[in-house]
């Protein structure tokens, strides 16, 4: 009976937790804005981001991934190459709190358990929730932004690279944009039919925040089957 157990583990390794193996760690970098204030450079961290992350890894190639990351979003005219917005001299400040759940996909073979050096490129999409400060100008003193609590969703394209530098680390980096379903981040587009509110900008287009940074997660967990003979 034991060695009838054991073999049915080994087809259905989903059955039990222990099958799998776990990734818990940090995330350091810094955080930039891309939308109707400041620079259009989609890569240009300019604010400290941190978070915490957690990986189930089902497989040599995919894991699912949670997180909580934050951080202040900063835009700045003076910072644009556009000689428009260089001259009008908006500037915002922002903080995002991030939850994000999705899934992560190997280009190569990751097996944790083959304790070898290994390196691979990835990338991990999914959906986010995060809570923001709605802003808003009035024309009366367009200099000032006043804001209330808001909240949105996000689709988040991320691609990294990654290596297990022990056998129980592993390290990586990678730039991740967030695709927001909000206009207003940067207190361009406020919901509200009040005329004294100002709108500007492209009204069309919803705004970005890009994470940057380095990884580094600590693995635990059993192997995901014991055939013992």
């Amino acid at each position: 009976m034991k060695k009838i157990f054991n073999l049915l583990l080994c087809f259905f390794p989903f059955i039990t937790l222990n099958a799998q193996i776990n990734e818990l760690g940090v995330f350091v970098g810094g955080s930039n804005f891309v939308g109707d204030v400041g620079s259009t450079t989609y890569i240009n961290p300019n604010k400290p981001a941190f978070g915490i992350l957690y990986k189930w890894n089902k497989s040599p190639r995919h894991s699912y991934r949670f997180s909580y990351t934050q951080s202040n979003i900063l835009g700045n005219d003076a910072d644009s190459d556009e000689t428009s917005r260089s001259n009008r001299g908006y500037r915002f400040e922002n903080e995002v709190k991030e939850f994000s759940a999705g899934l992560e996909f190997n280009f190569f073979d990751f097996n944790l358990h083959d304790y070898h050096t290994k390196i691979t490129p990835y990338i991990y999409s999914g959906l986010s929730f995060f809570i923001y400060d709605g802003l808003y100008r009035n024309i009366n003193s367009i200099s000032t932004t006043q804001k209330i609590n808001s909240n949105s969703f996000a689709i988040p394209i991320t691609l990294g690279i990654k290596s297990n530098v022990t056998p129980h680390f592993v390290i990586g980096a990678e730039v991740g944009a967030r695709y927001t379903f909000t206009d207003n981040i940067d207190g361009s587009n406020p919901d509200t039919s009040n005329t004294n509110i100002l709108k500007f900008g492209n009204l069309n287009n919803n705004d970005w925040y890009v994470f940057s940074g380095i990884t580094l997660t600590y693995t635990f967990g059993q192997k995901p089957c014991y055939c013992a003979e």
